[in-house]
């Protein structure tokens, strides 16, 4: 678990990268991170249709499908069913002070499932964990802004927004140690986490830049699943 525990350790990092580009007002960050959303939610999608899913149908056998779609379904609920105003990215116009928390408590159980998957997948083979990791990486750092974003937009201090990042950097390093001790994380948390990240890339990010002008944007989310092919073949020869 150590192996995974650190990597978790490390994306936890992201979602405080992403606060600090929002309460220090880091343009150039902030528009970086945007390319972000748009080039994980590529290497994220790949990952989980050519990666975690066949592995994830492996281990859970005939209970695999079910699971895929609650995991699916439990980020659809807690993020837009139970949440009044949620969308990936810095959120720039005043809200109702309840959206930052509302928001936290949504993310919390992705985030959650974030460590459950970097746990799962180190436990099928080391290549895995390391495509699972970058892929959840990428989206840590506007997952940061976001939180952080509605935080202050709702009237909350810096310190609060770090705070509520902070928050679900530790539901990530939970999802991992919590994996370790239940069995039913170690047989089916791969498929759980396959249902959460194909969400998170298709329901959550790619919709934040698929209406925007220019080709940049566009070009990232392309990019980002060449980038996982590349980093397949690499991990594949050294391992």
């Amino acid at each position: 678990m150590s192996n995974a525990l650190g990597y978790a350790l490390i994306a936890a990092l992201g979602n405080v990268v992403g606060a600090l580009a929002v309460t220090r007002r880091a343009a150039r960050e902030l528009v970086l991170i945007e390319h972000f959303v748009a080039f994980g939610a590529g290497f994220m999608l790949a990952v989980a249709l050519v990666e975690v899913l066949p592995e994830a149908f492996a281990r859970s056998g005939a209970a695999a499908p079910a699971l895929v779609l609650a995991g699916y379904l439990a980020v659809h609920f807690t993020q837009h069913t139970l949440t009044p105003h949620f969308h990936f990215g810095e959120e720039t116009h005043a809200v109702n002070p309840v959206a930052g928390p509302s928001a936290l408590v949504g993310l919390l159980l992705h985030t959650f499932f974030d460590g459950v998957a970097i746990a799962s997948a180190f436990l099928v083979r080391p290549a895995l964990g390391m495509m699972v990791f970058v892929a959840i990486f990428l989206h840590k750092l506007p997952e940061g802004v976001t939180v952080s974003s509605l935080m202050m937009a709702g009237g909350r201090s810096g310190g609060q927004a770090i705070g509520a990042a902070a928050m679900l950097g530790v539901a990530t390093l939970a999802g991992v140690v919590l994996t370790d001790h239940i069995s039913f994380l170690v047989h089916h948390g791969l498929a759980l986490s396959a249902g959460v990240t194909i969400y998170v890339a298709a329901s959550n990010l790619v919709p934040e830049f698929q209406g925007k002008p220019g080709w940049k944007l566009p070009g990232a989310f392309f990019a980002g699943a060449a980038a996982f092919y590349v980093t397949k073949v690499v991990l594949e020869r050294v391992s």
